[in-house]
Protein backbone atom coordinates (compact mmCIF):
# COMPACT_ATOMS: atom_id res chain seq x y z
CA UNK A 1 0.00 0.00 0.00
CA UNK A 2 1.14 3.69 -0.81
CA UNK A 3 1.69 5.44 2.46
CA UNK A 4 2.34 8.79 0.95
CA UNK A 5 0.24 11.01 -0.88
CA UNK A 6 2.07 13.77 -3.22
CA UNK A 7 0.77 17.20 -4.90
CA UNK A 8 2.02 19.36 -6.71
CA UNK A 9 0.71 22.24 -8.46
CA UNK A 10 2.67 26.11 -9.38
CA UNK A 11 0.34 29.05 -8.74
CA UNK A 12 0.42 32.13 -10.48
CA UNK A 13 0.43 33.99 -7.59
CA UNK A 14 3.25 35.57 -5.12
CA UNK A 15 4.91 32.91 -2.91
CA UNK A 16 3.76 35.33 -0.03
CA UNK A 17 -0.07 35.20 -0.73
CA UNK A 18 0.27 31.78 -1.35
CA UNK A 19 1.92 31.30 2.41
CA UNK A 20 -0.62 33.25 4.01
CA UNK A 21 -3.55 31.35 1.97
CA UNK A 22 -2.03 27.80 3.76
CA UNK A 23 -0.80 29.56 7.32
CA UNK A 24 -3.49 31.80 8.25
CA UNK A 25 -6.73 30.37 10.08
CA UNK A 26 -8.57 33.36 8.67
CA UNK A 27 -7.49 32.54 5.38
CA UNK A 28 -7.78 28.76 5.68
CA UNK A 29 -11.31 28.95 6.47
CA UNK A 30 -12.26 30.95 3.58
CA UNK A 31 -11.25 28.29 1.32
CA UNK A 32 -10.43 25.12 2.69
CA UNK A 33 -12.36 24.27 6.08
CA UNK A 34 -12.92 26.28 9.59
CA UNK A 35 -10.19 26.74 11.48
CA UNK A 36 -8.16 27.34 14.41
CA UNK A 37 -4.50 27.72 13.49
CA UNK A 38 -1.25 29.77 13.71
CA UNK A 39 2.21 28.68 12.01
CA UNK A 40 3.58 28.45 14.96
CA UNK A 41 5.46 25.45 16.32
CA UNK A 42 3.45 23.54 19.18
CA UNK A 43 0.46 25.56 18.55
CA UNK A 44 -2.58 22.97 18.50
CA UNK A 45 -4.81 23.10 15.58
CA UNK A 46 -8.07 22.44 14.72
CA UNK A 47 -10.14 22.41 11.74
CA UNK A 48 -13.74 21.50 11.57
CA UNK A 49 -15.67 21.07 8.85
CA UNK A 50 -19.53 21.16 8.41
CA UNK A 51 -22.07 18.39 6.98
CA UNK A 52 -23.18 15.00 7.08
CA UNK A 53 -19.95 12.44 7.40
CA UNK A 54 -17.93 15.42 8.26
CA UNK A 55 -15.19 14.76 11.05
CA UNK A 56 -12.83 17.38 13.06
CA UNK A 57 -8.81 16.93 12.19
CA UNK A 58 -6.41 17.97 15.60
CA UNK A 59 -2.58 18.29 15.45
CA UNK A 60 0.24 20.06 16.50
CA UNK A 61 2.46 22.66 14.05
CA UNK A 62 5.92 20.95 13.91
CA UNK A 63 8.09 23.17 11.35
CA UNK A 64 6.88 26.54 10.28
CA UNK A 65 9.69 28.88 9.03
CA UNK A 66 8.63 30.99 6.09
CA UNK A 67 7.56 28.55 3.05
CA UNK A 68 7.71 25.56 4.59
CA UNK A 69 4.58 24.15 7.53
CA UNK A 70 4.40 20.58 8.88
CA UNK A 71 2.16 19.36 11.12
CA UNK A 72 0.46 16.31 12.03
CA UNK A 73 -2.99 15.21 11.20
CA UNK A 74 -4.96 13.40 13.70
CA UNK A 75 -8.95 12.51 12.45
CA UNK A 76 -11.44 12.87 14.98
CA UNK A 77 -12.27 9.47 17.44
CA UNK A 78 -8.79 8.46 15.84
CA UNK A 79 -5.68 7.85 18.32
CA UNK A 80 -3.99 7.80 14.52
CA UNK A 81 -0.80 10.55 13.73
CA UNK A 82 0.09 11.40 9.77
CA UNK A 83 1.92 13.87 8.75
CA UNK A 84 0.68 17.00 6.79
CA UNK A 85 3.50 18.98 4.80
CA UNK A 86 3.37 21.70 2.65
CA UNK A 87 6.53 23.44 1.04
CA UNK A 88 6.21 26.63 -1.41
CA UNK A 89 9.20 27.78 -3.66
CA UNK A 90 9.16 30.87 -5.76
CA UNK A 91 9.38 29.95 -9.51
CA UNK A 92 9.53 32.19 -12.96
CA UNK A 93 5.54 31.54 -13.23
CA UNK A 94 4.69 32.00 -8.99
CA UNK A 95 4.91 29.88 -6.77
CA UNK A 96 5.21 25.71 -6.88
CA UNK A 97 3.91 24.01 -4.07
CA UNK A 98 4.63 20.77 -2.60
CA UNK A 99 1.87 19.31 -0.69
CA UNK A 100 3.01 15.84 1.09
CA UNK A 101 0.22 13.94 3.13
CA UNK A 102 2.44 10.79 5.10
CA UNK A 103 2.47 8.17 7.25
CA UNK A 104 -0.94 6.74 6.49
CA UNK A 105 -0.09 3.04 6.93
CA UNK A 106 -0.44 3.83 10.04
CA UNK A 107 -3.95 3.12 9.93
CA UNK A 108 -4.50 -0.80 9.81
CA UNK A 109 -5.49 -3.14 6.86
CA UNK A 110 -8.32 -1.85 4.91
CA UNK A 111 -8.63 1.24 7.09
CA UNK A 112 -5.77 2.07 5.55
CA UNK A 113 -6.75 1.69 2.00
CA UNK A 114 -10.05 3.72 2.80
CA UNK A 115 -8.14 6.42 4.04
CA UNK A 116 -5.57 6.97 1.30
CA UNK A 117 -8.11 7.30 -1.09
CA UNK A 118 -10.43 9.59 0.87
CA UNK A 119 -7.17 11.69 1.50
CA UNK A 120 -5.65 11.51 -1.96
CA UNK A 121 -9.56 12.71 -3.26
CA UNK A 122 -9.67 15.40 -0.38
CA UNK A 123 -6.20 17.09 -1.38
CA UNK A 124 -7.28 17.16 -5.19
CA UNK A 125 -9.98 19.06 -3.90
CA UNK A 126 -8.19 21.06 -1.54
CA UNK A 127 -5.73 22.04 -4.24
CA UNK A 128 -8.53 22.79 -6.80
CA UNK A 129 -9.86 25.03 -4.02
CA UNK A 130 -6.59 26.94 -3.42
CA UNK A 131 -6.49 27.83 -6.86
CA UNK A 132 -9.94 29.44 -7.16
CA UNK A 133 -9.25 31.28 -3.72
CA UNK A 134 -6.01 32.87 -4.84
CA UNK A 135 -7.54 34.00 -8.32
CA UNK A 136 -10.51 35.94 -6.89
CA UNK A 137 -7.97 37.30 -4.11
CA UNK A 138 -6.05 38.65 -7.20
CA UNK A 139 -9.07 40.00 -9.11
CA UNK A 140 -10.34 41.26 -5.54
CA UNK A 141 -7.20 43.42 -4.73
Amino acid sequence: MKDVIIKEHVFKHPIDMVWNAISKDEEISNWFIKADFKAEVGYYYSFKSEGENCTEINGVVKKANPYTLIYTWVVQNTNIETVVKWELKETAEGTALYLEHSGISNYSGDTAVQMFTSFNGGWDNCVSELTKYLSKEVHAG
